[in-house]
């Protein structure tokens, strides 16, 4: 029997919690969001904190997921939806402005559509993340509200963000506004809006980006040590991606005066970085942004070279992101190359995989009763039965191990009273 989860603290201290800010922004009276030390951001109790309701457990996608779409559309893509969730329309393609798609991380379509909603949408602003001004290897949540804002702040951040506590300022904007994420932050803000009527109305446009997992933080710290990075406190500047495509690891520091700077491909850097994912990512099922109206990936179905300009996945998954990927094309936003359903699985092969060791994996959880998220509408198994046996062994008999290396090490197990935050 599996350990239930009847409270933030449990999504905690169970390792579950994604980091997506969502508790803090509907629950203010109890949480905040703050760098725990090495790890990420999660929710610190606040001073003189009010008791807990279920609102924030309601929609915290480290206790639950539950997809609501109309199965009986025939506009998605059958063949695609049990892998892959709902999916209108694919394609491949980049913003149509040179400095946009130079400056994202894969195509900038993702910043092109934002630009659109801010231009053509009548949409106020775009929430999302970007590095902390103040210490560039942390990551802050921000409205912007312009092309430069935009631009400025493009490119992946492969660190942990809570995008999620900024709904507040989304319900206080006097129009809609663009919500950008990580899957597991746009699903809490669907889930949000689903209790929260006027939150609904603020929302325009919900963009989601691909993701294979947040790193902690302490992985971006050791990198940056063994490309010869002393303090980080000297670090100037910290990007992961972007400048072409895919884009290097850059980061640059003052060495005692002498600007300094250390570069990685985008392959290198991720090789290292993903080795320190949080546990909830080892058992996400969704990689692909399935709750978003579009989500942008990268199209790795054909060899890349080193560094060129950038191109993108875009997945139409809600009638309204259709509609929004045809105006941003028919006015000059995104430049779309290529409508192909099967680029989708082509481009993301490993993402497949992962689908399939789910089940294996929460099935040896729940048999050594360890807590697991409640998913509904995400079919596993059939996934799980194409693996080859030793990956399916794997999924059983090494999700355990690896939960108990990840329980011994993690301070994420700490309840949100005890977490040591970060200075």
């Amino acid at each position: 029997m599996k350990l239930p989860i009847l409270s933030i603290d449990d999504v905690s201290s169970s390792q579950l919690c994604t980091g997506c800010g969502v508790c803090a922004a509907v629950e203010p009276g109890r949480f905040r969001m703050a760098d725990a030390e090495g790890i990420g951001r999660r929710p610190f109790l606040v001073d003189d904190p009010a008791r807990e309701t279920d609102d924030a457990l309601k929609i915290c996608p480290g206790a639950s997921l539950q997809h609501t779409f109309d199965e009986t559309d025939p506009g998605f893509d059958r063949s695609l939806r049990a892998s892959w969730g709902p999916v209108y329309e694919v394609w491949e393609g980049h913003a149509t402005d040179p400095g946009i798609r130079h400056a994202g991380s894969s195509g900038g379509a993702s910043t092109a559509l934002a630009l659109w909603a801010l231009e053509r949408g009548h949409m106020h602003g775009v929430l999302h993340t970007t590095a902390d001004p103040e210490t560039p290897y942390l990551n802050t949540t921000v409205m912007s509200r312009s092309r430069d804002d935009l631009l400025t702040t493009s490119g992946s951040r492969y660190a942990p963000a809570s995008p999620a506590e900024g709904l507040p300022i989304v319900l206080d904007a006097p129009a809609p506004c663009v919500f950008i994420g990580k899957p597991c932050d746009v699903a809490a803000v669907q889930q949000a809006r689903r209790q929260n009527a006027a939150l609904h109305e603020k929302l325009g446009l919900v963009i989601a980006f691909f993701c294979a997992g947040t790193p902690s933080t302490q992985a971006t710290l050791d990198l940056m040590k063994q490309e010869g990075v002393a303090d980080p406190a000297t670090v100037t500047s910290l990007r992961y991606r972007g400048n072409g495509w895919p884009g290097e690891w850059v980061v640059q520091w003052n060495d005692n005066g002498t600007p300094r700077e250390a570069r990685l491909s985008y392959a290198d850097s991720w090789d290292f970085l993903q080795r320190s994912r949080q546990w909830r990512c080892y058992i996400c099922p969704d990689h692909s942004g399935e709750f978003a109206d579009i989500a942008v990936g990268d199209p790795w179905y054909r060899p890349t070279a080193e560094v060129q300009p950038g191109s993108s996945l875009l997945i139409a998954r809600t009638r309204r992101g259709v509609e929004i990927l045809h105006k941003a094309r028919d006015e000059g936003y995104l430049t779309l190359t290529t409508r192909d359903h099967s680029m989708l699985p082509r481009s993301q092969p490993n993402l497949l995989k992962t689908r399939g060791r789910l089940w294996g994996q929460l099935l040896a959880l729940r048999f050594a009763g360890k807590p697991t998220p409640l998913y509904t509408g995400f079919p596993t198994f059939h996934r799980f039965i194409r693996l080859a046996p030793r990956a399916q062994a794997q999924s059983l008999l090494g999700t355990l191990g690896r939960y108990r290396r990840h329980l011994d090490k993690a301070l994420a197990l700490q309840t949100p009273d005890k977490q040591k935050e970060t200075p």
